[in-house]
């Protein structure tokens, strides 16, 4: 199915929102409860899948929505058409402050990897789906990076981050990133998780015990603030739990 072709812009700096213009006729998809404005003459549904294949079955449909609560999301996704006459305007908000990135599939060959929480919302058209990180090790060890999600498509598509964005184009280079700084990928990008250093590294060096590392040919979004350190830095024991968590650590390392 061609995506529709739908007009936007970017308001905002610290806590960004995007502004979706619809020609009568055009839909665009979203994550639930990410509305911040509709103007008269646009319905929306809540609908099992993302409408990219029109012909799908009801098990079809289900299995697909199905595969988004693996990654903690909303079974339902919301879709919303422009049922009146004329240019109408529908906005979506990022649950918390960083920055929206646009993608334009077919400039990307079609095809883009995010972390499972990143997506925003998108053309009617685009397929959203999972994928499983193969290597053991980002299985066992990449929180954030063992399930990402997969957009497919020929049009626009928006995803957001926490803090702000970096955009990397590696070029047969190797770059090494916090797993959970990570927002998206080209496929073209291997990822894997990899071991911090040495022990005393490991334990003391506030990194964390393993590393996301991306290698190859193609662009990397990262983000400077994702939302699980935002959470253990507003916590009042955010600090502590830290510092018990690498104590604890220790104490299991020394006792082997």
């Amino acid at each position: 199915m061609q995506s529709h072709e739908i007009d936007y812009k970017i308001i905002g700096h610290d806590v960004q929102l995007v502004e979706v213009e619809l020609d009568p006729g055009e839909t665009v998809i979203a994550e639930a409860g990410a509305m911040l404005y509709m103007e008269d003459g646009i319905d929306f549904n809540a609908r099992m899948g993302d409408g990219s294949n029109p012909s799908a079955g009801f098990f079809d449909k289900l299995l697909s929505a199905g595969s988004r609560l693996v990654t903690g999301e909303s079974l339902f996704l919301t879709h919303f058409t422009n049922q009146g006459w004329g240019k109408k305007h529908v906005a979506f908000s990022a649950p918390y402050p960083g920055t929206i990135i646009p993608l334009n599939l077919r400039q990307m060959g079609g095809r883009i990897i995010v972390q499972k929480d990143a997506f925003l919302c998108a053309a009617l058209g685009t397929k959203i789906s999972i994928t499983f990180n193969k290597k053991l090790g980002a299985s066992f060890f990449g929180g954030e990076g063992f399930i990402l999600q997969q957009l497919e498509g020929d049009g626009n598509a928006f995803i957001h981050a926490g803090g702000t964005v970096i955009e990397r184009q590696l070029n047969n280079e190797t770059l090494r990133v916090d797993t959970g700084c990570i927002v998206g990928f080209e496929p073209s990008v291997e990822y894997s998780i990899e071991q911090a250093g040495g022990l005393r590294s490991m334990v003391f060096g506030g990194e964390g015990i393993f590393l996301a590392t991306l290698r190859g040919t193609g662009k990397v979004w990262l983000q400077s603030m994702p939302i699980r350190k935002l959470i253990a830095e507003l916590s009042p024991r955010g600090g502590n739990v830290r510092k018990e968590a690498r104590g604890g650590l220790l104490e299991n390392l020394l006792e082997r």
